[in-house]
C-alpha cells in the first residue's frame, strides 16, 4: 500500500487536508511541518505520496524533491503564481484555492500510476533482465561502479531519456561495445 505525508509549515494547513482525505478513505501517515520530518518518514515507506506546500522552514520543494526516493511522487500545493514559476519541473501540481474533487482526483491517480509503476518493474521478462544485468555489468566493469549504482544509472538515464528501462540498456550496450 502507498504512504501519504503531508508537510505544511503550519501544521493546521496539514491537518486539513488529513482530515479531507481521511473523509475519502485514505489513510494519512504522516503530518510534518518540515522537509527533514518528512523526509524521516518517508524513510520508513517503500513508496507514495508526498504533499506539501513549496516552503518549508527548512527547504524548499526543490530540494525536498530530489532527495525523494524512488517509489516517492511529489504533489506540490501553492499559489497560481508559484505554480506557474514551476511549470516545467515535472513535479504535480494542484493550486490554491484548493478543491477538494481535484485533491483526491489528483492524489487517486497518483497512487494508481505508482502502483502501475511497481507492477511494471516486477514483470520484467528473462529476455530483458539479461540485457538490464549485462547492461550493468559492462556499467560495472568499464565505470567501476557497484551494482547499485549501475542500476541507478540506468533508471536515470531511462528518466532524462524519456525511455523504458531496457530500451536505455539496450544503448548503452551498443555504445560500450563499439
Amino acid at each position: 500500500m502507498n504512504s501519504l505525508i503531508i508537510a505544511f509549515p503550519k501544521i493546521e494547513d496539514a491537518k486539513r487536508i488529513r482530515d479531507v482525505l481521511s473523509r475519502h478513505d485514505f489513510y494519512v501517515d504522516a503530518v510534518c511541518t518540515t522537509a527533514s520530518q518528512a523526509l524521516g518518514e518517508i524513510n520508513d515507506q517503500d513508496s507514495g505520496v508526498l504533499i506539501c506546500g513549496y516552503k518549508l522552514p527548512d527547504m524548499f520543494f526543490t530540494e525536498l524533491h530530489e532527495l525523494l526516493p524512488d517509489g516517492f511522487e511529489m504533489l506540490l500545493i501553492a499559489s497560481e503564481r508559484v505554480l506557474s514559476s514551476y511549470e516545467d519541473s515535472g513535479i504535480m501540481s494542484l493550486s490554491q484555492p484548493l478543491s477538494v474533487n481535484d485533491l483526491v482526483a489528483t492524489v487517486r491517480m497518483m497512487n494508481r500510476r505508482i502502483k502501475m509503476v511497481r507492477k511494471n518493474k516486477k514483470t520484467h521478462s528473462k529476455k530483458d533482465q539479461s540485457i538490464i544485468d549485462e547492461a550493468k555489468s559492462l556499467l560495472m566493469e568499464r565505470n567501476h561502479l557497484t551494482e547499485s549504482e549501475a542500476h541507478r544509472y540506468l533508471q536515470k538515464r531511462s528518466m532524462e531519456n524519456g525511455t523504458n528501462l531496457i530500451e536505455t540498456a539496450e544503448m548503452v550496450i551498443t555504445l560500450m561495445n563499439y
